[in-house]
């Protein structure tokens, strides 16, 4: 028995948001002082780090469930009869619901319950509920659907990432730039062949502080009282440069797998630099160079929407809307994914 991805959909919101759009932004450092550099300095560089020339926002009208949902019917692709079969919704976000112009977060009911609500979803047996993960949420979520039906707790669920963190950031801080809002949604089935997940290995590292790298804290404007999603970057750095390489090793050894049999890997889109110094170092740890095409990214053009990177590029990349990526039947690939918490994961999947 298998357990695989039978269809994905995504959502990207309309609205580009390009790097010059920040030339006019008050940034601020930590200490609330303004910094010596022009803007288009500081963007500039931030470009150059991260890849990132425009991101999405969502429409203002739309929160997050609503991303998510419109997601899911992409996934679904408006089959009556498979939404009823399925029998959990697990959807991984970190901020709930924020309203457009509100600094106040809504989790209650959980965003899985309203996109049931919005499905239009019957049956009371689909159990429906959030998942809180970090930036890893939604891969947490894979894994979660994939143990529930292996322990025959379920047969289908539908996994959901999805962010608004255009809602959520600082505009004072830099680091506002590197986020934005999207959703992905896949369907995950039994099936009697051996394609599917592979292995996989989930990780929580707390005994270094690492549990404050990334958190929700207070602007760097002394005259703002409202909290936002923060981030010590280089923190990130040297912390996802060590773990996520051990844990995708792990999880290529348990499989019994050689690194050269892997044909792409999707990593959150966090940061271009960082993610292919990850893979880089993972290739390392076998002795083997990088390949060339194995790592698909879309962070360029749609920036870092925390849960939903994966499972949007995995979809784009399936409808063949990622230039030099392509995928096919038995090929082997990675999921991998760093984020708050902190949190590691990473699947070992056979398409």
């Amino acid at each position: 028995m298998g357990v695989i991805i039978k269809k994905t959909g995504c959502y990207v919101p309309d609205l580009a948001i390009k790097n010059e759009k920040f030339l006019q932004t008050s940034f601020l450092d930590e200490e609330g002082n303004p910094f010596l550099k022009k803007n288009q300095e500081i963007i500039e560089k931030f470009s150059s780090i991260t890849g990132i020339k425009e991101r999405r926002y969502a429409d203002i009208n739309h929160n997050t469930s609503d991303l998510a949902t419109m997601a899911a019917i992409k996934a679904l692709e408006s089959d009556e009869k498979e939404k009823e079969s399925i029998d959990y919704i697990i959807f991984a976000h970190n901020f709930g619901d924020t309203d457009f112009g509100s600094k106040q977060s809504g989790l209650m009911p959980s965003l899985a319950s309203k996109v049931k609500a919005n499905l239009n979803i019957k049956n009371p047996n689909c159990v429906a509920y959030d998942l809180i993960f970090g930036c890893p949420g939604w891969l947490e979520g894979v894994i979660q659907a994939y143990n529930f039906i292996l322990a025959g707790a379920a047969k289908k669920c539908l996994v959901i990432g999805a962010e608004t963190l255009s809602r959520v950031v600082d505009n004072f801080d830099r680091d506002s730039m590197i986020f934005s809002d999207g959703a992905g949604a896949v369907i995950i089935e039994k099936t009697n062949s051996e394609n599917g997940v592979i292995a996989y290995k989930s990780v929580t590292y707390t005994d270094n502080n690492e549990v404050n790298i990334l958190n929700f804290d207070s602007s760097y404007n002394p005259t703002d009282t409202h909290k936002y999603i923060k981030m010590k970057g280089r923190k990130v750095y040297e912390f996802a440069l060590k773990k996520v390489p051990d844990a995708i090793k792990k999880c290529i050894d348990e499989a019994n797998l050689d690194i050269e049999e892997i044909k792409k890997v999707f990593i959150h889109q966090a940061n271009m630099k960082m993610d292919e110094a990850i893979v880089k170092r993972l290739f390392k740890l076998y002795n083997k160079e990088l390949p060339e095409n194995i790592l698909p990214m879309n962070i360029e053009s749609l920036g870092n929407s925390s849960v939903a990177t994966i499972p949007t590029l995995f979809d784009q990349v399936l409808r063949n809307e990622i230039v030099d990526h392509k995928l096919y039947k038995n090929d082997i690939i990675i999921f991998a994914s760093v984020g708050a918490g902190m949190n590691v994961n990473s699947v070992i999947y056979k398409i």
